[in-house]
């Protein structure tokens, strides 16, 4: 396991120290600042084989061509960035970015887990990286679609959410928990994941959907296993932060604003 340290309050970061032989994975954007005797390696392939210091896919072209087709089916970048020592141990830091909380997770090898797209931060080589697919209902009533990333193996995965992180196990209240489809960060795949309309089709039901900010659907999640959801969607974050964008008007209006 890859020793860590995470600190900051409204933006938290991750500190990771490296051992020779160490090899860990990020997401392009995610870096923030490392010592000098850690390299740095852009690559379009993802790391396979579980095993400590494993280093990326060799394959030839269609390897490749595989695995940039899966960063791009989960809406991410086409490649990850390496980083690993050389000379001794090293450190590398990095963060999300929105504000919010980041979590370190331990996988043992017997549960994967599976995250919504942006939430990926960084993994030890040891974790492999797929896609799995939700199915093409419950993606389209999600609305953040339906393909999630899938890691695997057995090392520390590190992810970022919006605003703070609570865990849920479902076990614990009646095997089942309905959670705002913009909200769910992450979860391990021995549960079931689906969405559900909530009510049938009536007037309260069409009253939720315009004006209680929720829609009618919801996530669901049932069996025994670790949910983690976040306190802020990134869809409510951006519709605050709008008004304030160049352009959007806002920065016209008067002291009674914009009435007159």
């Amino acid at each position: 396991m890859i020793k860590y340290k995470l600190s900051g309050t409204t933006v938290q970061t991750v500190i990771c120290q490296l051992e020779q032989g160490q090899t860990i994975f990020a997401e392009p954007g995610k870096f923030l600042w490392k010592t000098i005797n850690v390299g740095i390696e852009t690559r379009l392939t993802r790391p396979v084989g579980n095993q400590a210091g494993a280093p990326a896919a060799a394959g030839g072209l269609l390897q490749k061509a595989m695995d940039v087709t899966k960063r791009a089916l989960a809406g991410e970048s086409l490649a990850f960035q390496y980083f690993a020592p050389s000379g001794g141990s090293g450190l590398v830091a990095f963060a999300g970015v929105v504000p919010g909380e980041l979590s370190a997770i331990e996988l043992d090898g017997t549960r994967g887990w599976l995250t919504e797209k942006a939430t990926f931060v960084a993994a030890e080589s040891s974790i492999d990286f797929d896609i799995a697919f939700t199915g093409m209902r419950a993606g389209l009533r999600g609305g953040d679609g339906f393909i999630l990333e899938h890691f695997t193996g057995a090392g520390t995965l590190f992810i970022a959410a919006a605003g703070s992180l609570t865990e849920i196990n479902p076990a614990k209240y009646g095997g089942k928990i309905q959670v705002h489809t913009g909200c769910v960060v992450a979860f391990e795949d021995s549960l079931k994941y689906g969405v559900e309309r909530v009510g049938g089709l009536s007037a309260q039901t069409l009253m939720t959907a315009a004006f209680g900010a929720e829609g009618i659907n919801l996530a669901t999640l049932e069996g025994d296993g670790r949910v983690l959801i976040q306190s802020v969607t990134l869809e409510a974050l951006a519709r605050s932060l709008h008004p304030y964008l160049p352009g959007s008007g806002e920065e016209k209006r008067g002291p009674l604003g914009g009435l007159i």
